[in-house]
């Protein structure tokens, strides 16, 4: 697996080489006149690197929660406190009635409580990484 994903990673990252030197041969002038030729394929790229990134940490993530069941138990819990936060947050946050507009498009109440439940929960979240910095703190101190 380990040489397969080498190998893997080598042969991207040589598209990706190419990709570049034809980008700078090009010049600036011709990019910003609109010329996406030349990037495009750079950003196909950066996707499919992106993209599978993201499988490969999803799959290795996963087999390791179910083959390491004792962690599972905590990452549940995490997981359900902070689906907790989010769910309080919408509920105490209300949607507001001002108008705001963004690009000439006016926000309903509906998003304007998505935008105050994601303040909510950032604050809340904000506060209880500040008490556990604390807490271990103190913990430390005590010791």
């Amino acid at each position: 697996m380990y040489k397969i994903l080498k190998i893997t990673a080598g042969v991207l990252g040589l598209i990706g080489i190419i990709f570049l030197i034809r980008i700078i041969s090009i010049g600036d002038e011709a990019i910003k006149a609109g010329d996406n030729g030349s990037v495009d394929p750079m950003a196909y790229v950066a996707y499919i690197v992106l993209g599978l990134t993201v499988l490969f940490v999803l799959y290795f993530v996963l087999k390791n929660l179910f083959t390491h069941t004792e962690s599972l138990k905590s990452t549940l819990l995490g997981a359900g406190l902070f689906v907790a936060v989010l769910l309080i947050a919408y509920a105490v946050s209300g949607g507001d009635t001002t108008e705001y507009k963004y690009n000439g498009i006016v926000a309903s109440a509906g998003e304007s409580k998505m935008v105050g439940a994601g303040l909510v929960s950032f604050y809340i979240l904000m506060v209880a990484a500040a008490a556990s910095m604390l807490l271990s703190g103190i913990k430390k101190m005590i010791k």
